[in-house]
């Protein structure tokens, strides 16, 4: 069981309105709550006893009971004593044989005293400090800036572009020493500039799930873990290939090549290794389909539209660099259609027949 403890360290509820505490149950505590306001609408007591019903009703997906305990107004001691006293009769009341664990709630870090009390007496699962947003005391706009930059989302949005800019300086000073200022405001403004694209695009829930499913994939021991990291290997080997490509025929032509004798140059020196990046992470995926037991016969296509498509890349780039003749480009062509249709025509077939269940009569 989870008990919400609403902890009122100088007995505000006791002496304003008269009530006996401990105060147990939902309806009971959102009384104390009312009649607190009623006395007095200012006292920030009134929001921890609310904030504690407002827990009750969140937490659905377990059992769980609200509290009210109160210490008493003057010596710190004296009140830690009281509230282990009255945390004691809570305990003793509930009527649950599962282990009680407390959440407790306050309204700021005096209260927060009497945790090692509760502590000794009761597992901790959390301490939920209610702040008054319209406060216009020193103590609650420091709790209520903490509490802001407690909050994920706005510490990635404030803190984060605040960062990089006060990085600029010392980094400027750093590549002055070591001789190469150039790079500096250009690195980290692109690093400014990205983060505040994926902020603006929304891209840092996308993140999120990829780094999700990469976590899934590694512990899950999933082979397209491996599969997409050497296929990301291909890629880059791909791309470093077809840059060379690309440099060797500038360096034999005395013009500059255009821009699709250019294309055409990366393209040649790149898609052998695009290809088989390709084929690795389909061969992965099929693997992992296959072992969680969804595999279906068509998953096995995309091996051969990657060779299909590269026959096709292949063919047109090396006519483009006047490697081969217009008969080789058209067999290419063909040949990179047959295998496409084939590969569908028949694996569908493959299906039909023995990857589907009879259906019952």
């Amino acid at each position: 069981m989870l008990l919400v403890l609403c902890v009122d360290l100088d007995d505000d509820l006791g002496r304003k309105t008269g009530l006996e505490t401990p105060v147990v149950g939902r309806e009971a505590v959102e009384d104390a709550a009312v009649a607190l306001a009623t006395a007095d609408p200012e006292d920030s007591d009134v929001n921890v006893l609310f904030e504690g019903c407002h827990l009750y009703d969140s937490l659905t997906e377990e059992e769980v009971e609200v509290a009210a305990v109160t210490g008493v107004d003057g010596s710190d001691v004296a009140a830690n004593r009281a509230v282990g006293d009255e945390l004691d009769r809570v305990l003793a009341g509930l009527a649950t044989s599962e282990d009680v664990t407390a959440l407790v709630v306050t309204d700021g870090a005096q209260d927060e005293s009497v945790v090692p009390v509760i502590r000794s007496r009761v597992p901790i699962d959390g301490v939920r400090r209610v702040v008054v947003r319209q406060a216009q005391d020193l103590e609650s706009m420091y709790y209520t800036i903490k509490q802001v930059l407690d909050d994920p989302e706005t510490r990635g949005t404030i803190l984060v572009p605040l960062g990089i800019l006060l990085l600029i300086y010392p980094l400027t000073i750093l590549a002055e020493t070591l001789g190469f200022p150039g790079p500096v405001f250009g690195i980290t403004s692109a690093l400014l500039g990205l983060y505040i694209l994926a902020r603006g695009f929304g891209l840092e829930e996308t993140l999120d799930g990829v780094v999700s499913r990469a976590r899934s994939a590694l512990f899950t021991g999933r082979v397209t873990l491996i599969t997409y990291v050497a296929a990301a290997a291909l890629v880059t080997i791909g791309a470093a290939s077809g840059l060379q490509t690309l440099e060797k025929l500038q360096a034999t032509r005395a013009a500059t090549p255009g821009i699709v004798v250019s294309i055409a140059a990366v393209a040649a020196g790149s898609v052998q290794w695009i290809a088989a990046a390709g084929i690795t992470s389909s061969l992965g995926r099929v693997t992992d389909e296959y072992l969680s037991g969804t595999f279906e016969w068509r998953y096995l296509n995309a091996p051969f539209y990657v060779l299909a498509i590269a026959a096709v890349v292949h063919g047109l780039s090396a006519f483009f660099l006047g490697q081969v003749e217009l008969g080789y480009l058209a067999l290419m062509l063909t040949g990179g259609t047959l295998l496409g249709l084939a590969s569908t025509l028949s694996f569908a077939v493959v299906e039909s027949r023995w990857g589907r269940e009879p259906e019952a009569a």
